[in-house]
């Protein structure tokens, strides 16, 4: 599959097929996410890696939008680790570049995922802390949810001309 296929094809996936990820695939969308660009090159991000049962399955008391995680073999929190940072406030923008590295290469590979967002709702950032024993230096900014996918949903056309603007907002 092209990039701009990926780019084109990829949905939101919430439903998955019971069959576990294999590890070399873990792999091989970790590495596309630490492809991300990132400020300075800092590459601040870290990735907590989830496929305990128990652990997915208290995923949506602590984000009501990832109900999906119950019938996942798979979860990844992208997080920052602030001291790592060298641009203040970037960390949020270079792990949202990993993720979308990651969905991409979820989709590529023939799996599923779901972004579901965790940073900056703070009841969110403190429970997946205290569910993952996160450092106190390392934030969670987003949960992707993923899988085999059991659900496949058309393309959508999602070009929009009023929202381009030229030489200005005119």
């Amino acid at each position: 599959m092209d990039a701009l296929e990926a780019i084109h094809t990829r949905r939101s996936i919430r439903r998955y097929e019971e069959k576990p990820v294999p590890e070399e695939i873990v792999e091989k969308l970790l590495a596309a996410a630490m492809s991300a660009p990132s400020a300075n090159n800092t590459q601040p991000w870290h990735f907590v890696v989830i496929t305990d049962r128990e652990l997915l399955d208290e995923i949506p008391k602590i984000n009501p939008y990832a109900k999906m995680a119950r019938g996942a073999p798979l979860a990844i929190l992208v997080c920052g680790d602030v001291t790592l940072e060298q641009v203040p406030g970037y960390w949020v923008v270079d792990c949202a570049a990993a993720v979308e590295n990651l969905l991409l290469a979820t989709h590529a590979l023939g799996l599923g995922a779901v972004w579901t967002g965790v940073y900056p709702r703070r009841d969110r950032m403190d429970g997946f802390r205290g569910l993952l024993d996160l450092p106190e230096t390392v934030a969670a900014h987003s949960l992707i949810v993923l899988g085999y996918p059991a659900e496949t949903l058309p393309r959508e056309d999602r070009y929009r001309e009023d929202r381009v603007h030229r030489d200005g907002w005119t």
